[in-house]
């Protein structure tokens, strides 16, 4: 390793390491002392070694917090502002930004809750699918988008479709769309006031609903979904043909199967109004235009 990565590499691990409870910086940074510092930053006339370096450390570690407050307001609302900010410290230092957006920040903070969810309370279930949920909201605003299929002409029971890939689909316990609504416009109103918090949780009915988060005209939505159109498209999006699809999202139903071609009919109107699926002809010429370049 030459000794000029050997140095980067120490620096960012010191700016990036977390703080104490004071929100200071540890006095042993990186494998070195206080004293050591100064073999690698110098002092001025002002500040010390450590001062110096002190000042990246302390706002690094603001900014990513503010950041992921910012990206997850539902499960701070969800959680309490205490229980948020330990486990936003948590999860940063063990997983640090890695990215050049702070938009894939909390991209393992489910697979980081699931893993350590005795530390969510009571509302284990809620709190990762908001999370879930709030991920999804940035992800669907950040995600590519291909020229969509503008005619159904020539599909049938063996097509293959391919969704967009801004398009995410749950199934969840609770209706935590319309939760971070009301938290959001709240925040937008002057700030959640904590007697709206609890009247808010409180008033939380929990019940299964299947969504779908998406992007149009550069704003990402939420759209409650009929678990059969839920299914339907959850096989698409693994990539089984239509025929196999649609057997998946009715086995079992109620609905008489005479109804089915209404229902698909109109599902798939609106899908293609909204620009789901991808022009597999031009996916796949651009797909291998991005692999050329590379």
């Amino acid at each position: 390793m030459s000794e000029l990565l050997h140095l980067q590499r120490w620096m960012a691990n010191s700016i990036m390491q977390p703080l104490t409870r004071s929100y200071r910086m540890r006095r042993q940074v990186s494998g070195r002392s206080v004293k050591q510092i100064k073999d690698v930053i110098k002092p001025n006339d002002r500040l010390s070694s450590f001062e110096r370096l002190e000042i990246y450390n302390r706002q690094y570690w603001f900014r990513v917090l503010d950041s992921f407050a910012e990206d997850f307001p539902g499960l701070r609302a969800v959680l309490g502002a205490t229980a948020f900010h330990r486990i936003a410290i948590a999860y940063i230092s063990q997983y640090p930004s890695r990215s050049y957006t702070l938009g894939a920040l909390g991209a393992r903070l489910s697979f980081w809750m699931s893993a350590n969810s005795g530390v969510l309370g009571d509302r284990k279930k809620l709190s990762l699918e908001m999370a879930k949920l709030e991920r999804a909201h940035i992800a669907a605003f950040e995600a590519a988008e291909y020229p969509a299929l503008a005619t159904a002409e020539g599909i049938d029971g063996s097509t293959r479709l391919k969704l967009q890939p801004y398009l995410h689909l749950f199934h969840f316990h609770y209706p935590v769309d319309d939760l971070l609504l009301a938290i959001r416009q709240a925040e937008n109103d002057g700030g959640l006031l904590p007697q709206r918090r609890r009247q808010l949780l409180r008033n939380l009915a929990s019940g299964p609903i299947h969504l779908a988060v998406h992007r149009a005209e550069f704003s990402v939505h939420y759209k409650r979904l009929d678990p059969e159109a839920f299914r339907l498209l959850r096989s698409i999006q693994r990539g089984a043909p239509l025929g196999d699809g649609v057997e998946a999202a009715f086995k079992g139903c109620k609905i008489p199967a005479d109804h089915w071609p209404h229902l698909i009919k109109g599902w798939f109107a609106n899908w293609m109004e909204l620009g789901w699926f991808c022009a597999q002809a031009q996916l796949r010429a651009e797909m291998i235009s991005r692999a050329v370049e590379r």
